[in-house]
């Protein structure tokens, strides 16, 4: 395969990625009307670990060196835990408004770090491909600017929790791109797994003891969202999105995050039936626009 084809192949995974992450927000608000927030993303990644777990079992892989356990804990912990965690609480102590709004520091927030911890640089394409993203982000993130409030003294808490969780996940994108030189995307992914939930069912188990005794009364259609969480968002997503890192910078692969508020929109239309205004068409063709330029015309990680 081409240069060139190898490109476009990994701009359309990364599509795809950021495609199936946007239905996250629609499957977590369906599953949650039956079960606690932390449970509602406990059960399916616990799932996505016994999977990963099976898959690992029937292929080859080497031992986890000694030097990189403590890599993997902090992936597992201040990526993954950080970033679901405090999202989840975040949200509840802050304004929507706020979490759209701080959700768009995520590829800035990778970008910085992938220039301390990998040394990537920015180059001209990727600071045009960043502001083609970002301009296209006001027309359809749906942030509601009259509603936005950062200083209040109420909504701190919150806000900071946010900005922790979005921190982490650009942590979870830049620090895994270090174990990748050594370690499969299944095998990262799995071991990161590990570390979360050592950390995540107990205080999960702590918040919401009930929530096991309720499975008898789940519906048909909270079992089809946990499943979706459980096989796309915290799998199959997730491992595409790691053998793509592999071949590419971290920054690169962040500015596809834009994608998410665009997808969003066009899921939540399809969902409720509602019409898209020609502003949010606009803005996701250039979110499109500016993933397609980093991905397939920058050639910084290349040289």
């Amino acid at each position: 395969m081409t240069s060139v084809a190898q490109r476009l192949r990994d701009w359309g995974l990364l599509v795809a990625c950021n495609l199936i992450w946007a239905s996250q927000f629609v499957m977590v608000k369906l599953v949650q009307q039956q079960m606690g927030p932390l449970f509602a993303v406990t059960f399916p990644m616990a799932v996505s670990t016994v999977f990963l777990w099976l898959l690992m079992m029937k292929t080859r892989r080497a031992p986890v060196a000694r030097k990189d356990i403590l890599g993997f804990v902090l992936l597992g912990v201040l990526g993954q835990c950080v970033a679901q965690l405090f999202i989840t609480w975040g949200v509840r102590l802050s304004l929507a408004s706020n979490a759209a709004l701080i959700s768009l520091a995520l590829p800035v927030s990778t970008a910085v770090m992938a220039h301390f911890l990998l040394g990537e640089r920015m180059s001209f394409i990727r600071w045009l491909s960043f502001g083609i993203a970002i301009a296209g982000l006001v027309f359809c993130s749906g942030v509601d600017w009259r509603e936005v409030n950062l200083t209040s003294a109420s909504l701190v808490m919150g806000n900071l929790m946010i900005f922790a969780s979005v921190n982490g996940s650009a942590f979870y994108n830049t620090y895994s791109k270090r174990l990748l030189a050594r370690y499969g995307p299944l095998e990262v992914l799995l071991y990161s797994y590990y570390a979360l939930m050592a950390l995540l069912i107990p205080i999960t188990a702590a918040a919401e003891p009930g929530a096991l005794w309720s499975f008898s009364k789940f519906t048909a259609t909270t079992w089809l969202g946990l499943a979706v969480l459980a096989l796309f968002q915290y799998f199959l997503s997730m491992v595409i999105f790691l053998i793509v890192l592999a071949r590419i910078d971290a920054t690169q692969a962040a500015l596809s995050n834009y994608l998410i508020p665009f997808f969003g929109v066009l899921i939540a239309a399809a969902v409720l039936g509602e019409r898209l205004a020609p502003s949010a068409w606009a803005g996701g063709a250039m979110a499109l626009a500016s993933t397609f330029l980093i991905t397939v015309a920058d050639r910084e990680s290349a040289r």
